[in-house]
């Protein structure tokens, strides 16, 4: 059987056993244009009044919408103009609407990358800003679950009108995405993200995919989000094709508690029987741009395969590994998983992007790093001495043809297989 895994900007043909699960999403068609999808849900909303409404209750001042960066694939341009037509429908000027990036730690958007989300002419018209979680925070009246200080960007805590648009999809920590996560990583500070991934955090037994009760994560988010005293939220749900099929308008916790109630009905399929060896993509683009990003489908893997099993993934990484710190935190343990979670459980500091390696710490410790295998043509295959995987470089066009030679030699020893064609996208459950 045929099946088509993310990568890039493109799909890899793979022929897999007749025998094998294959775990995709089973998302609606599209009712409408995005467009329409997202003002419907705006004028129709869950808990709240419509957007116009709520806008017109405020006094006039300036409006502020938290949307996500690069690396989460909201298609922005297919709606954001129709929202902000409903916005300045109120008599808002489009001088007195910023859109602010929440970033959480990630890098700041380059001037292709805005182009690329939000299209030439909102890029142009509209001011743009890029959350920095080093710089100018607001401590929050009161504190979060774990009973710490909750620090914000300021710019978006003192604006007069608050809109946070999330894309709700299985997280690997938090359950899922979107909602509270926009505020809390999103548009916090250094300390407050540091806090939220920290190692008793990441190592609860809920902190984990398709989970919210009893996730600390979620739980954290929650807390910080609440403090933050949201308006008005916009939740989506996007396709394989990063399509939007659903909005979800109005109160920040509830639009977002129906959009996961949906998501888990369409994209965390129930895991019919472990698989000797599971292949996924890792989202194709932009997700699969860092190695960093990667490791999430490797993660979203693990209820599929046997213990002692082969999990093989493929990403782009065209921008090689990932931040600085989290690269030389790789080279400095040389796949040692072992002596990192004794270091990390051990120190109070906690270090930028550890959480990440944590994480995957518990794909090495099911299958072992021999039977972890990435196909990449952007980092050199050198990198398997820190990487925790081993890498298989190849040129993009001879990518589908090396890992169709792996999956026919795996095929050749009876083993058994699972595919995850979307990668995290889709998040098979126990």
């Amino acid at each position: 059987m045929k099946a088509e895994i993310r990568y890039h900007h493109t799909l890899l043909d793979i022929d897999f056993p007749d025998t094998s699960r294959i775990y995709r999403s089973s998302y609606d068609t599209p009712a409408a244009l995005e467009s329409e999808l997202v003002l419907q849900a705006v004028r129709n909303p869950i808990c709240s009044d419509g957007l116009v409404d709520s806008i017109k209750k405020k006094p006039r001042g300036n409006v502020m919408i938290a949307v996500s960066d690069i690396t989460r694939p909201i298609p922005y341009r297919t709606f954001l103009p129709a929202l902000l037509s409903e916005i300045e429908s109120t008599g808002i000027d489009r001088k007195h609407i910023t859109l602010l990036i929440a970033t959480g730690m990630h890098r700041p958007g380059t001037k292709e990358e805005r182009a690329f989300m939000f299209g030439d002419e909102i890029t142009a018209e509209y001011r743009i800003l890029d959350h920095d979680a080093e710089g100018d925070m607001v401590t929050l009246s009161g504190t979060s679950h774990s009973g710490a200080p909750a620090k914000l960007n300021r710019d978006f805590a003192k604006a007069d009108y608050k809109i946070v648009i999330g894309l709700v999809e299985p997280h690997f920590m938090a359950g899922f995405s979107g909602g509270r996560k926009t505020l809390c990583p999103g548009l916090s500070s250094m300390e407050t993200i540091k806090h939220f991934h920290g190692y008793e955090f990441l190592s609860h037994p809920r902190a984990g995919i398709a989970l919210l009760e009893g996730n600390p994560c979620h739980e954290e988010a929650l807390s910080v989000a609440r403090l933050a005293c949201v308006d008005f939220s916009l939740q989506l749900v996007v396709n394989h094709e990063k399509r939007i099929v659903r909005a979800f308008g109005g109160d920040l916790f509830e639009a977002h508690t129906r959009a996961c109630d949906y998501v888990i009905g369409k994209a965390c399929p129930v895991v019919e029987a472990k698989a000797d060896v599971v292949v996924t993509g890792c989202g194709g683009y932009p997700l699969d741009a860092t190695f960093y990003q990667c490791t999430k489908a490797l993660v979203t893997a693990l209820p599929c395969v046997k213990k002692g099993g082969t999990i093989i993934a493929a990403g782009g990484c065209v921008e090689g590994v990932g931040s600085r710190m989290y690269e030389d935190m790789l080279r400095k343990y040389s796949n040692d998983f072992p002596r990192f979670i004794r270091d990390i459980r051990s120190s109070t500091d906690i270090v930028k992007d550890q959480w990440q390696i944590q994480m995957q710490a518990r794909v090495y410790e099911k299958t072992g790093l021999e039977n972890l295998y990435f196909f990449t043509h952007g980092i050199a295959s050198r990198h398997s001495s820190f990487l925790g995987v081993n890498i298989r470089k190849a040129g993009l066009k001879r990518i589908a043809g090396e890992l169709q030679k792996t999956v026919d030699d795996l095929a050749g020893k009876q083993c058994s297989f699972a595919v995850i064609p979307e990668g995290p996208y889709c998040a098979p459950v126990v």
